[in-house]
């Protein structure tokens, strides 16, 4: 992370923004005091949809049978 101050950032904007696409963070300072913090914005991730995954991941019903004693002890 670097810093520049109000005048650098105000003069070369362009170049501070095309880093920060690199994905470098950039603090603005007024004199030695941070006012400001450049970071890129990065995309959401796809929101997740309920059922998706249906007819590709199943549940059997032994699942919901009570484990046996041997299985427990393996828990532990």
């Amino acid at each position: 992370m670097s810093t520049v101050t109000v005048h650098a950032a105000k003069t070369n904007l362009s170049k501070l923004l095309a880093r920060v696409e690199a994905g470098e963070e950039i603090v603005i300072a007024r004199g030695k005091t941070p006012i400001a913090r450049l970071t890129p914005i990065r995309p959401r991730p796809p929101a997740r949809r309920f059922g998706a995954m249906k007819g590709i991941v199943s549940v059997g019903p032994e699942f919901f049978e009570p484990m046996t004693e041997a299985e427990l002890k393996e828990w532990e």
